[in-house]
């Protein structure tokens, strides 16, 4: 089994360079206990800096026309809390996402040193290397979650009747906020993923291509689904950036099924070439011998 390669030098090793099943256990729990211990750090971190953290987090919800404030005349914004444990429980939720956020590298990095010594040396370089570009897409479609989240929010203010303020809660708030995000970086991982599969030669180029209307149509049903708002924008903001990187990794896989292609081929001309080689020198002796 790969996985029980050796993944740290001072673990136990047989012959083969391979960990007993319980070192192997005993390293995972290790990796755990670290990844814990970085997210309980950034959780109290984030408990001493909520203030300036909350005040980010709330940005969208502050550009909102102020028809849709609890006190439209009152120059803040502001949302409701219900009960006498909500505000407890929003300062330990919003520490906990900005734990999470910072130690983001920590966790990742073990994570990679616990699975790195499974994988071959092309493996390592293709997983790092998508590794690596998944962070900035997902970065960048959290940052496009933040930036129209207030758009979606008015959309679906629209409907309440006059003369009726909505009762936004701090908890369904973070909630929504924290669901946009994490929706909108993972869509935009999926065209990533395309261009990984192609790369270990599970997904071709040539099927993409021959259904090229029907990923598109279901992009756009996927982001309509996948929206918490429903509401057109939201969804559009979506799907046009997914069909754009969708386009991208199609490019991409033609290029490196293209170039695949002229790799075999050259593989296959010296694989003859060399069987070639042998037979037509043989002959060649036979016709000075005769």
């Amino acid at each position: 089994m790969a996985l029980l390669k050796r993944s740290s030098p001072k673990a136990p090793m047989d012959d083969d360079g391979r960990m007993s099943l319980i070192d192997h256990i005993r390293e995972l729990r290790n990796r755990l206990v670290k990844m814990i211990l970085a997210v309980v750090l950034g959780t109290a971190v984030g408990f001493i800096f909520f203030t300036p953290i909350w005040n980010f987090m709330v940005k969208p919800f502050c550009r909102l026309p102020a028809a849709y404030r609890l006190d439209p005349t009152h120059k803040s914004c502001q949302l409701v809390v219900h009960g006498v444990l909500d505000g407890f429980m929003l300062n330990l939720q919003v520490a906990l996402i900005f734990g999470a956020v910072v130690s983001a590298p920590i966790w990742i990095y073990q994570i990679w040193a616990f699975v790195t010594p499974g994988l071959y040396q092309n493996e390592k370089r293709y997983t790092l290397g998508f590794l690596g570009m998944s962070v900035p897409l997902f970065a960048a479609g959290a940052t496009l979650a933040y930036l129209t989240m207030d758009r979606g929010l008015a959309i679906l203010f629209n409907f309440v009747p006059d003369n009726t303020v909505p009762l936004l809660d701090v908890g369904d708030y973070v909630s929504f906020l924290t669901l946009m995000v994490v929706i909108f970086g993972i869509s935009f991982l999926m065209p990533l993923l395309m261009a990984f599969l192609n790369v270990i030669g599970v997904l071709k180029f040539s099927t993409v291509a021959k259904h090229q209307r029907t990923v598109v149509f279901l992009l756009f049903v996927f982001a309509a689904v996948a929206t918490p708002s429903q509401d057109p924008f939201t969804m559009l903001a979506l799907a046009m950036p997914m069909v754009i990187l969708f386009f991208v990794a199609e490019i991409f896989m033609y290029f490196h099924d293209k170039r695949r292609a002229a790799a075999d081929a050259a593989h296959a001309r010296a694989i003859e070439e060399e069987l070639d080689g042998p037979s037509a020198s043989t002959l060649d002796s036979f016709d000075t011998r005769d």
